[in-house]
C-alpha cells in the first residue's frame, strides 16, 4: 500500500534583527550621549563669547580650558574603575549631574571670580570625563553583539553632529540670549544626559555564581586600574590600534590643527580654507559612520587601520602647493578614515574584553588618546619654528600612514578579535 509522503517543511531564514534605531533603550542612551556631546562642544564657545563681551580675559580663558582638560583626564581612570565597581548608569547619572551643577558655578563666576570658574571648570572636565566609558560600558549592556557596530556608529554620529550643531546652534541662541543663560542651558543639557538613559542589563556585575560567591575585601583602586591594564595586554590587537592611534592624534591631528591657520592665511590668504577643511571633516565621519553601520569587512582590523592611515592626507595636503578644493577634499577623506576605524574599534572592544573590565579598558583608551593630545599640541609649533612646517608635516604624514600599517602586521590585529573566525 503507497503512503503519500508527508512534506518536509522549507527551512526559514531567521529575520534580520530589528534595528537598533527602533530600540526605545538605545534611544535613550543615544538622546544621553547627544546632549552630552553638544554640552561639550558648545562650552568652549560660550566661554570664547564672554572673552568678546569682556566678561572672561584671553589668559583667563585659556586657564578655564585648561582645568576642564585636566578634570577630564584626572576622572576618566577613575570613572572607568568606578563604572566597572559600581551600575555603569548610577556613574553616567552622577557624573553628568556634577557637569550639570558646573554650569550655574560657571556662570556665577563670571566677570567676578577666576578661581570659582577655574574649579567649575575642573568639575565640569570631571564629570565629562568620568562619563565617557560609563557610556562606552553601557552601549555594550544596552545593545545586544549583533546590532553593537550599528549602535557606534549612531553613537560617533551623534558625537559628529555636535561638533557641527553645538557651536552653530550656540552662535543662533547667542543672538538673543546672553552668555550667562547660554552656561545654564549648557547645564540643562548635562541635566538630559543625567536623567534620560535606563539602565543597562548589568552583564558586568559578575562572573561567579552570586550564591557561592564568597564576600571579601574589595581591591583598591590602584589595583583595579591595573587590572584593567592587564586585560588591555591580553589582546595585541587592542595595544597595537591604541599606538596607532596616539601617533595619528599627537602628530597627525596635532600638526594639522597648528598648521591648518597659518597655512590658511599664509599660502591662500583666507579663512575659508580653514573653516571648509574643518567642515569637510566633521561631514567626512558623518558619511564614514553611516557607510561602516552597515558594512562589514572580512578582516576588519586591516580595514580598520586602512581608515585609519588615511588621515595622511590631510598633513600631506597642507605641505604640498595644492588648490584648496584638494585640501577639503584630503580632510573630508580624513574624517571618513577616521570613522572606518572608530566605529569597529569601538564594537570589538566592547565585543573582546571581559564585560565586568570594560569601563576600565575604554578608560585606557581615552586617557592615553586623549591625554597625549595637549602633549602633540604644545611641541608641534616649537617643531614648525626650528625645522620648518614642511619637514613637520611630511614626518607627521609618514607616521599616520606607515605606524597604522605596522600595527596591521601584529598578530590578532586583522580580524580584531584574539582567534581567527571561522569560515563557513
Amino acid at each position: 500500500m503507497a503512503t503519500t509522503p508527508v512534506p518536509t517543511p522549507t527551512k526559514t531564514e531567521a529575520p534580520p534583527p530589528r534595528s537598533v534605531l527602533r530600540d526605545p533603550a538605545f534611544l535613550r542612551l543615544w538622546a544621553g550621549t547627544t546632549a552630552s556631546g553638544l554640552a561639550t562642544w558648545a562650552l568652549p564657545f560660550v566661554l570664547g563669547l564672554a572673552v568678546l563681551h569682556r566678561d572672561l580675559g584671553t589668559a583667563g580663558l585659556g586657564l578655564v580650558l585648561a582645568a576642564r582638560t585636566a578634570g577630564f583626564l584626572a576622572a576618566v581612570a577613575v570613572g572607568g574603575v568606578l563604572a566597572d565597581r559600581h551600575s555603569r548608569r548610577a556613574v553616567v547619572l552622577w557624573s553628568a549631574l556634577a557637569a550639570a551643577v558646573a554650569a550655574p558655578l560657571l556662570a556665577a563666576g563670571l566677570g567676578r571670580s577666576l578661581v570659582l570658574m577655574t574649579v567649575a571648570a575642573a568639575l565640569a572636565g570631571a564629570g565629562q570625563g568620568a562619563c565617557r566609558p560609563a557610556f562606552q560600558a553601557l552601549t555594550a549592556e544596552t545593545v545586544d553583539p549583533e546590532r553593537r557596530q550599528q549602535a557606534n556608529a549612531a553613537m560617533t554620529m551623534a558625537v559628529r553632529s555636535s561638533t557641527l550643531a553645538g557651536p552653530a546652534l550656540t552662535a543662533l541662541l547667542a543672538a538673543f540670549l546672553d552668555v550667562w543663560t547660554l552656561l545654564l542651558g549648557i547645564g540643562l543639557l548635562w541635566l538630559v544626559a543625567a536623567l534620560v538613559p535606563g539602565k543597562g542589563a548589568g552583564a558586568h556585575a559578575t562572573t561567579a555564581d552570586p550564591a557561592t560567591a564568597e564576600p571579601g575585601p574589595r581591591a583598591g583602586f590602584r589595583t583595579e586600574f591595573l587590572e584593567g591594564i592587564r586585560e588591555a595586554r591580553r589582546h595585541p590587537w587592542f595595544l597595537a590600534g591604541l599606538g596607532a592611534l596616539v601617533a595619528v592624534i599627537a602628530l597627525g591631528y596635532s600638526a594639522t590643527s597648528v598648521a591648518l591657520p597659518l597655512i590658511s592665511r599664509d599660502r591662500y590668504d583666507t579663512e575659508w580654507v580653514l573653516a571648509a577643511a574643518m567642515t569637510a571633516y566633521t561631514v567626512g565621519a558623518l558619511g564614514g559612520a553611516l557607510v561602516i553601520a552597515r558594512w562589514r569587512p572580512r578582516s576588519q582590523g586591516w580595514a580598520a587601520f586602512a581608515g585609519l592611515a588615511v588621515y595622511g592626507f590631510a598633513p600631506l595636503s597642507l605641505m604640498l602647493p595644492v588648490h584648496p578644493v584638494v585640501v577639503v577634499a584630503a580632510y573630508a577623506v580624513a574624517g571618513i578614515g577616521i570613522e572606518l576605524f572608530n566605529v569597529p574599534w569601538f564594537t570589538a572592544t566592547q565585543r573582546e574584553v571581559a564585560p565586568d573590565k570594560l569601563a576600565r579598558v575604554s578608560s585606557l583608551d581615552f586617557l592615553v588618546s586623549y591625554g597625549l593630545a595637549p602633549v602633540g599640541l604644545a611641541l608641534i609649533a616649537p617643531a614648525i619654528d626650528a625645522l620648518g612646517v614642511t619637514t613637520v608635516l611630511a614626518t607627521c604624514a609618514a607616521a599616520c600612514f606607515l605606524v597604522p600599517a605596522a600595527a596591521a602586521l601584529v598578530p590578532t590585529a586583522r580580524h580584531f578579535t584574539r582567534t581567527a573566525p571561522t569560515t563557513d
